[in-house]
């Protein structure tokens, strides 16, 4: 890591970590349980596809950088700390490790501090065993409250951590009684994230109708969510992310704004210009690609100017910047749904559950950017 490294644009990188303890039953990502024997032949190819990436795409200093999975946390603290100083970061990168709660200890938050590491991402989906247990997570409580305790030992930036609405399980007890113990953490994250349980096929969840969530309940538990964070000083900045003024996740900015970004890892995605590529779906598959010098890349693909104005006005609409109120029509089906901030449509909470409905309805032929 070059500390003295600068860019003009941001730029980031995404490391995929696709090792896991267990899966849980919500879970779709590119995650394995019974790879544990690639990681230091994984942590070598990661940093191998980094120096080449770096050589042979000229990318840029990152002033972000982003480890998900997976369960980053999962790989000895020592190879995710060589691959984080193969990447050339400007000199006030963010750069974030998700981790689960069981996984937090003083000496693997020194050696992370010690990588660079400015920012953690804790998984605790809930504060209330049961419904921690409907989900498959293998944390308790206590656990959660303790990650958080060290991160702020060890002197991290910023903390976030990430909530799951909508389990069959949980009530709205259970989330006031979550959102309680959340803001109770000492020291108190700078961010919240709270995503809607959602069926994604093959997983344990999906092959079970009676645990999955209802739409109207949800929609109600986000509003609980938002009225409580907002009281408590959070101001919402994308649909399902809250935070401090000042512990916005830069990383996940840089997404929403189409910047470019380089993933490393197997399945990870990558984006400049108006071209988007992932690499290679498996670890052994993509260990053995780089051994190889073969390229990473599955396969890529490159948008149309439509396209890529269409998908800019879709990640705007879901922050709090908006889109322009030029682009949004006239339809009586939109109201209550958005509020005009300046020149800007901005969506409502009502809106923010509904975005999805408001993006097919925008004027995409319009010569503005978002």
């Amino acid at each position: 890591m070059d500390p003295t490294a600068s860019g003009d644009q941001p730029f980031g990188i995404y490391l995929h970590v696709p090792f896991c303890a267990s899966r849980c039953d919500y879970c779709a990502f590119a995650t394995w349980t019974d790879r544990d024997g690639l990681m230091a032949a994984y942590a070598r190819a990661c940093v191998a596809e980094l120096r080449r990436a770096s050589t042979d795409e000229g990318l840029p200093a990152a002033s972000s950088v982003y480890v998900g999975g997976g369960t980053p946390s999962r790989l000895p603290a020592e190879l995710l700390a060589q691959i984080l100083e193969a990447v050339t970061m400007t000199g006030d990168a963010e750069v974030t490790v998700e981790c689960n709660p069981e996984d937090a200890t003083t000496s693997r938050f020194a050696r992370w501090r010690r990588a660079g590491v400015n920012r953690v991402s804790f998984g605790v989906q809930s504060m209330v065993p049961h419904v921690l247990e409907s989900l498959g997570r293998r944390h308790g409580t206590t656990q959660a409250a303790r990650a958080v305790e060290l991160a702020g030992e060890a002197g991290f930036a910023s903390v976030n951590v990430d909530l799951i609405l909508g389990a069959v399980a949980e009530t709205d007890v259970d989330v006031t009684a979550t959102l309680d113990a959340v803001l109770a953490l000492e020291p108190r994250p700078g961010h919240v994230s709270a995503y809607a349980l959602t069926v994604e096929p093959g997983t344990a969840l999906a092959r079970d109708p009676a645990r999955h969530p209802d739409d109207d309940v949800t929609a109600g538990r986000y509003a609980r969510v938002d009225a409580a964070l907002s009281a408590a000083g959070y101001r919402w900045y994308e649909v399902s992310n809250w935070a401090v003024p000042g512990h916005e996740c830069r990383h996940n900015a840089l997404y929403w704004a189409q910047g470019d970004y380089r993933g490393i890892g197997c399945a990870a995605h990558s984006h400049r210009g108006r071209r988007r590529w992932w690499n290679i779906h498996t670890p052994e598959r993509y260990i053995e690609a780089v051994r190889a010098g073969r390229s990473t890349t599955a396969a890529d693909e490159v948008l149309t100017d439509e396209q890529s104005t269409f998908e800019g006005l879709a990640l705007a609409l879901r922050t709090s910047v908006g889109v322009p109120a030029s682009v949004v029509p006239d339809d009586p089906d939109l109201d209550g749904l958005l509020e005009q901030i300046d020149d800007r449509a901005v969506l409502t909470v009502r809106g923010r559950l509904l975005a999805n409905e408001v993006t097919v309805r925008l004027r995409t032929r319009a010569p503005t950017r978002p």
